[in-house]
């Protein structure tokens, strides 16, 4: 019999949005002290839940959520838009010419820049007016029942550090300077806690781009690149 398509994608990715929705209501309705160093503590995860987001929509970008091309996309559109209210398809088609056309003037991610150029070059490549106008319509209009402090903390911030996270340990560090291999791309050193912690494994990134359709949360079990 031939082997049943596997949910087990479809499974991480809930629980990764459910753990993103469950922190970020309980956040939200938390009374706070800025003097409680627990705040500064529960920003960096709030971080790490929104940076699970955008590697789920990655994820989604390869096929690897859902057998369902329905249920992957739509995993893939509801991650954007929670992360920051990103568009799915723009962020796919510049995802695949990242693959296509990597380290080359057509690779949307790939600047020759120092870090804060290529980082200023990364953000405003993604980023749309409409974006930024529904965003701050959200945030107009959840101040309404949620407390300032809260939403800029717990909402703001944290997604705004993320794409630091996301773009040091996925973009900068495994693209940067020269490379001897056809992806150019290196990864970070194999420990799978620092891998999992610094950027959901990503930092695996030549394993990533020798074998895209592997998910996140199997890279850590995908072959290093070959020691020359």
């Amino acid at each position: 019999m031939p082997k049943s398509p596997s949910n087990t994608g479809l499974f991480i990715a809930m629980l990764v949005m459910g753990s993103w929705m469950v922190s970020i209501v309980l956040l939200m309705r938390w009374h706070f002290s800025f003097a409680n160093p627990l705040v500064y503590l529960l920003v960096l995860v709030q971080m790490h839940l929104y940076t699970g987001l955008f590697i789920t929509a990655h994820d989604a970008m390869h096929g690897t959520v859902s057998p369902n091309r329905t249920l992957n996309n739509l995993t893939g559109y509801i991650c954007t838009f929670l992360y920051a209210s990103f568009w799915y398809p723009k962020l796919y088609t510049k995802h695949h010419l990242h693959h296509s056309h990597v380290h080359t003037s057509d690779d949307p991610d790939y600047h020759q820049g120092n870090f804060w150029s290529w980082y200023v070059r990364f953000i405003r490549n993604y980023l749309s007016v409409w974006q930024i106008v529904v965003m701050a319509v959200l945030f107009n209009i959840l101040k309404l029942w949620i407390p300032q402090p809260n939403l800029i903390l717990f909402w703001v911030v944290p997604s705004l550090l993320s794409t630091l996270q996301l773009f040091y340990f996925g973009t900068y560090r495994p693209h940067k300077g020269e490379h001897d291999n056809p992806y150019f791309a290196r990864s970070q050193s194999r420990n799978h806690v620092l891998a999992f912690l610094s950027c959901y494994f990503f930092g695996y990134h030549y394993e990533h781009h020798d074998s895209p359709g592997i998910p996140w949360w199997k890279l850590w079990r995908a072959l290093p690149e070959p020691k020359k």
